[in-house]
């Protein structure tokens, strides 16, 4: 089931339970307004190539909109649809006074240079800039993107608007970025769970850990967990995957990923099937990359007996389904992963004001 035809039912299903009136159902389902860009850009070696920019707004009932911008190959015009609608309800789940959007291009980050990254930035914030705002729409990092894209952003929108920091969040901290905005998601994520598991009577300090995906996500959860006490027994990446029955030493991984930029050749522990991962032997599975990895062929198969949605909407609601059956608890992402959203908040209310917080303040 593609995102969002899968956003899309899970709404509907929590529209019937709510008895939400049948118009402001399909008011809530018809996005704001959706932008679809071409993006041409003169490569390294004076080739042209171009490129899809996607910005979809949903709604704004609440708020400006909020919502990060994505580099991916399968970035589409239904993927960020789907993402937008989930950050509405995200927004409104934490009570941070913002709507929902999503943006991306569809494009391999990898196979950019830096240089070709800032000109397809440029060329894409160019196509946009009239639609976002201060007010208005407030894009941030999401897949593929992090705070020098935001620094790129901001300083083209400034070309046409004058210095406007708060018109992106998850900047450096030398153009007004917020203090703890890195960690802020991995961090909300452990957060969450701790929640979960309190309420069953359970902690971090003992459980097993399985977590899909070491980006920034992934790599804060996996560090939080383990000065907790949890044991991390099986971690992967696009780069390979890794398990240790015994725990997985995280500061070690750490290291070792950031010197070598791969799990796979990490020797404290035994090389997996990435794919395993979903399936292993443990209490709290955490997927923190892309959405669908969770569904019907797997879902039966998942060991678990939590999970906790780091990723955008990584259970398809058939999955979903199974695992309840199962007795299995999920934890959905428009509240697990919400730590960003929070942060980047704080962030916009320090670029309105001029003003900056301490860390622990920016911890919420």
């Amino acid at each position: 089931m593609n995102a969002l035809a899968a956003t899309n039912r899970n709404f509907r299903l929590a529209a019937r339970l709510l008895s939400l009136d049948s118009r402001l159902e399909t008011s809530l389902l018809i996005p704001y307004r959706e932008v679809k860009v071409e993006c041409t850009i003169p490569k390294d070696d004076g080739t042209l190539t171009s490129f899809v920019g996607f910005r979809v707004q949903h709604d704004n009932s609440r708020g400006p909109m909020k919502g990060g911008i994505r580099y991916h190959p399968e970035v589409e015009h239904g993927e960020v649809n789907a993402l937008a609608q989930l950050m509405t309800w995200k927004t409104a789940v934490v009570n941070v006074p913002y709507g929902g959007a999503k943006g991306g291009i569809g494009c391999s980050p990898k196979e950019l240079s830096t240089s070709e990254l800032e000109r397809l930035t440029r060329v894409f914030t160019q196509k946009i800039h009239d639609l976002i705002g201060v007010n208005t729409d407030i894009p941030a990092p999401d897949m593929g993107t992090n705070g020098q894209t935001m620094a790129w952003i901001l300083d083209e929108y400034s070309k046409f608007h004058g210095y406007s920091p708060a018109i992106v969040t998850g900047k450096p901290l030398d153009l007004g970025g917020s203090l703890g905005r890195e960690a802020a998601t991995g961090r909300g994520v452990v957060y969450a769970t701790e929640a979960l598991l309190g309420e069953h009577g359970k902690s971090i300090n003992g459980l097993t850990f399985a977590i899909q995906g070491f980006g920034n996500v992934g790599s804060w959860v996996a560090r939080l967990i383990h000065e907790r006490g949890g044991k991390i027994v099986a971690v992967s990446d696009v780069t390979g995957a890794v398990k240790n029955p015994n725990g997985i030493n995280i500061p070690a991984l750490l290291e070792h990923k950031e010197k070598s930029g791969s799990l796979s050749s990490f020797d404290g522990g035994d090389i997996m099937d990435a794919d395993e991962l979903l399936v292993h032997e443990c209490d709290v599975l955490i997927p923190c990359a892309l959405g669908g990895v969770l569904n019907r062929e797997n879902a039966g198969d998942v060991k678990a007996k939590f999970i906790i949605e780091a990723a955008n909407h990584p259970t398809d609601p058939e999955a979903d389904e199974i695992l309840s059956k199962k007795g299995v608890i999920v934890l959905p992402d428009i509240y697990a992963n919400a730590g960003g959203v929070t942060v980047s908040y704080f962030e916009w209310v320090q670029n309105m004001q001029a003003f900056m917080w301490n860390e622990e303040k920016d911890k919420f």
